[in-house]
């Protein structure tokens, strides 16, 4: 995987300091692309708590790698959110991993949102209208992720006038087009982008049989079916395809389709009918010794939902239900002549109904309940295991046959209280499922991680999450502070049985071990919202712990995604109506890691032996982005140049960490650190009509 990265990094040699280190570590990394709440006002007024509302327009002001807007990186910057490694695309919230965030694309589940194992965000801005960052407190509505839900809607098109847009970037291009269909009652907006790191690849000899690049493509069209009526279809389509000659070669992506009907039946009440699919597939093939192995895998969702709100008097009600049927391909080996599969299928569903109330002019209350069920299909072999991982007994039922059946009821409440116009107080408690484990192996998400579902052995993972928090804005709305407080229970969580790995079985369950989490911590944030000069500090002190028996004695241990100390600074400045400048800089506590503690020969190879999980920390992560933008508007064209500068001060970072035998070491051992960037200047033009 290093070395497909490092092909990467070839094409910017001439742009890059190049790194290596030899220290000790791995770590998660900042992004610097970046978004705040809605309104200063309106983020003292939100009666839920832990919410963060993502505006798109900001993307423009802040830097980011390769020149390129990712909504994803944008959250990495905000209390609470944690990238998991350089230049990642998934990110952590609240002591939680990245698989347990549920991203929604206009209500379509989207897995490993990241091009480039995360370079790139798979999201294009151009076509994005705004997203809600549920940061484990979530509506009755909204169900699935156990750590956070990430709520993300696509424009709809002008219904008046057509609008274009180009850009080109050091790696990728992207085009934009929207408009009218029919004048006034109909619209579409298309949004696409390719990368062009092939064409790099093939003007060099050494690296000319090697594949990297990757592609997305949004389509929204709305219909105004009456004056009560509307219609939204939505698509999108993202892929990536990594090579490595005759070796390797990988491929994943997404696909998803959403069919909204709006029907308003009056001003204080109306319907929302969603027909919604989504898709995920990976495909990787390797080439060892003349041993091919292929493992092919997917997530499958369609999905239909109904919700309708009423808004009366000092209530707004919300009620709905959603029904799933659900297909998963954990693994499709192919070893040679040799084949095997994993597949499961289920159903799911949920029943849900929240009421926002106004108790009084200084109480608000956001309540509600969501019933999640949970029914595991046959057509595929179910497995009693014992406690060292071996099957007892196996069962395989028909399809369609339930197996197995999950009931739980999942809380939610979050109240305000408003102490006057500047002060506020909040506080929450919410229950969340979640019946989609990925299990790694690694620090980071990957898009060839092998997943699971819920099973008669795996149970929901479910998470019980409270916070306390305290909001202040000036008088004239000029700064507001936060001070949020949370702490976070989870059951049944999943990992690795030591010295298993994720290729290790074709039954997923013999490699894992349940037990609980736990997570909890401080954020702090500073928000400058007026003048020339914008922006935010935001600290998060924070725990995360796993206690799992049989690994590391049954003790407490720390998570992987364990971080002390995260600072962040977003600076903003306007020194001419023409140029926006920005900058971001982020601090981090090294990541956890689990380090060797001795290590033996045996005939002449070496094995470590590991007494503590996660018992080490990786060197602190920290960096400075730089970015300039110059608009200038000639009659309908709009000519925009971004300038950026990654990682300033040339700070190599802990990306991956390995232990090696060193006989000048006192220990025998040493620790090498591999870098993935040092400075990378990037520059991008757009053209808008």
């Amino acid at each position: 995987m290093e070395r497909i990265l490092t092909i990467f990094l070839l094409l910017t040699a001439s742009l890059t300091c190049r790194a290596q280190h030899n220290d000790t570590v791995l770590e998660d990394t900042v992004s610097e692309v970046t978004v705040t709440s809605r309104t200063a006002r309106k983020r003292v007024e939100e009666v839920q708590i832990g919410v963060e509302k993502v505006d798109i327009a900001t993307l423009a002001k802040v830097p980011a790698l390769f020149g390129e807007k990712d909504i994803i990186k944008s959250l990495q910057l905000l209390p609470g959110v944690k990238s998991e490694n350089e230049a990642s695309g998934g990110y952590q919230v609240r002591g939680g991993k990245a698989a347990q965030n549920l991203i929604l694309l206009d209500g379509a589940t989207v897995y490993n949102a990241g091009h480039l194992m995360g370079l790139f965000s798979t999201f294009n801005d151009d076509a994005l209208m705004s997203g809600s960052l549920y940061k484990g407190l979530v509506p009755a509505q909204l169900g699935g992720g156990t750590a956070s839900v990430f709520d993300i809607s696509t424009r709809s098109g002008d219904l008046h006038d057509y609008h274009f847009s180009g850009t080109v970037g050091l790696l990728s291009a992207k085009v934009a087009a929207e408009g009218p269909i029919r004048q006034d009652r109909s619209s579409f907006l298309f949004a696409g982008r390719r990368s062009y790191l092939d064409l790099f690849l093939k003007a060099t000899k050494k690296y000319r049989n090697n594949t990297l690049h990757f592609y997305d493509a949004n389509l929204r069209m709305n219909f105004r079916l009456s004056a009560r009526d509307m219609l939204a279809v939505s698509f999108f389509s993202g892929r990536d395809n990594m090579g490595l000659e005759d070796m390797m070669d990988m491929e994943w992506g997404n696909l998803t389709a959403t069919a909204n009907w709006l029907h308003t039946s009056s001003d204080r009440h109306y319907a929302n009918t969603k027909l919604i699919y989504s898709d995920f597939t990976s495909d990787v093939g390797i080439d060892m010794l003349n041993i091919y192995y292929t493992m092919k895998g997917y997530i499958r969702h369609a999905t239909l939902q109904h919700q309708q709100t009423w808004q009366t008097g000092r209530h707004r009600l919300n009620y709905g239900l959603e029904g799933t049927y659900l297909q998963l391909q954990s693994a499709e080996w192919d070893i040679n002549l040799l084949h095997q599969r994993e597949k499961r299928n289920a159903l799911t569903g949920a029943l849900w109904v929240g009421d926002d109330w106004h108790l009084g002019s200084s109480v608000e209350l956001s309540a509600g309940a969501r019933l999640h069920l949970f029914a595991a299909l046959g057509g595929a072999p179910y497995y009693e295991i014992d406690a060292k991982g071996s099957i007892t007994s196996t069962t395989e039922e028909s399809s369609g046959h339930i197996v197995k059946t999950y009931a739980d009821v999942e809380p939610r409440i979050s109240a305000k209280i408003t102490l006057n116009r500047q002060h506020s107080l909040k506080l929450g408690y919410s229950r969340t499922s979640q019946d989609i484990h990925a299990i790694s192996g690694m620090s980071m998400s990957m898009p060839f991680d092998r997943y699971t579902m819920t099973s008669n052995i795996v149970r929901p993972e479910q998470a019980d999450q409270v916070a306390a928090g305290w909001f202040y804005i000036t008088p004239r709305g000029g700064y507001d502070f936060s001070a949020e407080a949370y702490y976070k229970n989870i059951r049944n969580v999943y990992d690795y049985r030591d010295g298993k790995a994720f290729y290790s079985e074709i039954e997923i369950e013999r490699l894992l071990l349940g037990g609980k989490g736990r997570a909890y911590g401080l954020e702090l944030c500073a928000r400058k919202n007026n003048g020339p000069l914008t922006g935010w500090i935001s600290y998060t002190l924070s725990w995360s712990e796993n206690k799992i028996d049989g690994i590391n004695g049954g003790q407490w241990y720390t998570a992987s995604n364990d971080r002390r100390h995260d600072l962040v600074a977003v600076g903003m400045y306007q020194p001419a109506p023409r140029w926006e400048l920005a900058a971001t800089w982020r601090y981090n506590t090294g990541q956890a890691l689990t380090a060797p503690s001795a290590k033996y020969d045996i005939d002449g190879t070496t094995f470590y032996y590991y007494n503590e999980r996660n018992g080490y920390r990786a060197p602190a992560y920290h960096r400075l982005d730089l970015s300039a933008t110059y608009t200038r508007k000639v009659g309908r064209f709009t000519r925009i140049w971004s300038f950026g500068i990654y990682n300033a001060y040339c700070r190599y970072n802990p990306y991956t960490i390995r232990f090696k035998n060193d006989d000048k070491s006192p220990t025998g051992t040493i620790a090498e650190q591999t870098s993935l960037f040092g400075i990378v200047p990037s520059v991008s033009f757009t053209v808008k009509y």
